[in-house]
């Protein structure tokens, strides 16, 4: 496939939207930036479209889409939106945060991945909005990588992974999350966070004290359905295997030095992940050191962290090693992403 590519450097260009929005009418596949990463689009009405999001990728079909509007909406889409999904709407929308509601009849069985719910989100990237409306209805969009791999959050992660598979890139910059969004389940009572994102469990229970949120429920068992993306299957996954390190700061050092000698003595090459404040711990390691940005801005983490992963492939290093966080606020999104990258193997020290 011959891949048209577009790097926006003037803004909205209307020739652009002009010919990704017939791409999309014509049953075709477009990445796009988002303020949390970039997605890889199609017409999320579309069944055979909505295929091909699935082709490109290389994602299991049990693995259920999010469709993404440019206004507010809904009702076509949608049977009921309770009152408080529709106060989370008004207090996060546009943004990254997308609600779960029951489906009607219009959004079809490849998009909810054979679910009666579907997950909704209003994107506030002007571009992922100007081309919901070149289409002139929802995009249904996941991450824009090849699934399992980190999601890529510029223009040439997308290029890397999806060039030659799909119809159209479009780039603009770098994401400002960094994080795909927060999910929250109202198709149920009481309602579900189950995805945690930059909006933090702590913001929606501002708007609604009754969202369960319950870690072990964030990866379900082979056996069952998965309601959201990124709940079942391997997430985020650099190619070389990867350990976290959470506890007490001086002990996280002195076992990950403990452990990069043991490795560089057994002939791997060593990734080290972790904030910049740490790398003149491991000066003088035999190691690859990616930081993660500073541990005082956790927006800083959040928005380099995939970025992050994806450079330990560059280094075709062995193994990797990284520091944990603690998990609440924006730092419960974090580690949900580095425990999945991670296949959750964690030492706590």
């Amino acid at each position: 496939m011959d891949t048209k590519k577009v790097n926006l450097k003037k803004g909205l260009e209307e020739d652009v939207f002009r010919t990704a929005g017939e791409v999309l009418q014509s049953g075709g596949t477009v990445a796009f930036p988002t303020e949390t990463v970039y997605g890889l689009g199609a017409d999320a009405l579309n069944p055979s479209a909505v295929k091909k999001i699935f082709e490109a990728k290389g994602r299991p079909q049990d693995n259920p889409l999010i469709i993404h509007v440019a206004d507010w909406e809904i009702s076509p889409y949608a049977k009921e939106i309770p009152p408080k999904a529709q106060e989370m709407m008004k207090a996060f929308w546009p943004g990254p945060l997308t609600i779960i509601l029951k489906k009607t009849e219009i959004v079809p069985l490849e998009t909810s991945a054979g679910l009666d719910s579907v997950g909704i989100r209003m994107p506030s990237n002007e571009v992922a909005r100007a081309l919901i409306r070149a289409l002139g209805h929802p995009i249904a969009a996941p991450s824009a990588n090849i699934s399992g791999r980190p999601s890529p959050t510029n223009y040439e992660r997308c290029v890397e992974d999806l060039d030659g598979k799909v119809d159209m890139i479009i780039g603009d910059g770098s994401s400002i999350v960094g994080l795909e969004s927060t999910i929250v389940d109202y198709s149920v009572s009481p309602p579900r966070l189950l995805r945690p994102g930059y909006i933090t469990y702590e913001d929606l229970l501002g708007i609604d004290e009754e969202v369960v949120y319950e870690e072990a429920k964030t990866r379900v068992e082979e056996e069952e359905a998965p309601k959201a993306p990124g709940m079942k299957y391997r997430h985020y996954a650099p190619k070389a295997p990867m350990t976290i390190f959470r506890g007490e700061t001086q002990k996280v050092e002195n076992e990950i030095l403990r452990q990069i000698d043991e490795m560089i003595k057994n002939g791997k090459t060593v990734g080290v992940f972790a904030p910049i404040e740490r790398k003149s711990v491991y000066n003088g390691k035999n190691i690859t050191f990616v930081s993660m940005g500073t541990q005082s801005d956790l927006g800083e983490v959040a928005r380099n962290l995939f970025e992050g992963l994806r450079r330990f492939d560059d280094a075709q290093v062995d193994v990797i090693l990284s520091e944990g966080f603690q998990e609440v606020g924006v730092s419960r999104a974090i580690m949900n992403r580095l425990k999945k990258a991670a296949s959750f193997h964690i030492i706590e020290v």
